[in-house]
């Protein structure tokens, strides 16, 4: 069993570098989507990745229950490809509804702490528990690479995402960056 994060910045290459991965494992592929059409413009994003998926590729779209997707998923033989924490944690950050204000302190809903506990949990849990023949790769964006984005929102999504990076890498036996579609080999041999 391997656990890989990939990750890197906006159209890096990072999923199509996973994609490249999971394609090169020859085990049975289980696409983990966490992406919400919540407008045009992600719909048509989302569209655009299912056309360049396997067809025989299976996908389970997740947005909220990652840590659960994936214990339910994990099998002998599988490779689970997860496309993106990044998404996911916006996803948690906004299950409330809530409108959260431009300046001051920012209060995520309990959702976001539990299923990000969930998540690392489960992560950590893989070999315990009858995971061993699946691999795990997770895709995620590096956001804190360029300005302080405006309104707390913004800064606080931007620090959770390199929280969670820095708690997926951790966890994780292999971690990949991705810069201009070039892999750099941060932890573990190269994929």
């Amino acid at each position: 069993m391997t656990r890989t994060l990939v990750f890197g910045g906006a159209r890096s290459g990072k999923s199509a570098y996973a994609e490249q991965l999971a394609r090169a494992s020859g085990k049975e592929v289980i696409y983990i989507a966490t992406a919400q059409a919540g407008d045009g413009e992600m719909a048509t994003r989302i569209d655009h990745h299912r056309a360049l998926r396997p067809a025989e590729w299976a996908t389970l779209e997740e947005p909220l229950r990652l840590g659960d997707a994936i214990l339910q998923q994990a099998r002998p033989g599988r490779l689970l490809l997860v496309d993106c924490l990044t998404l996911w944690l916006t996803n948690l950050m906004f299950s409330s509804g809530e409108n959260y204000p431009d300046v001051g302190d920012i209060v995520l809903p309990e959702l976001f702490h539990n299923e990000r506990a969930h998540l690392l949990r489960a992560l950590a849990e893989m070999e315990e528990t009858g995971c061993k023949g699946c691999d795990l790769i997770l895709v995620s964006n590096e956001v804190g690479m360029g300005i302080v984005p405006y309104g707390a929102i913004s800064r606080c999504f931007t620090d959770e995402a390199g929280r969670l990076n820095q708690a997926v890498a951790a966890i994780c036996d292999k971690a990949v960056f991705i810069a201009a579609g070039l892999p750099l080999h941060l932890k573990g041999a190269p994929c």
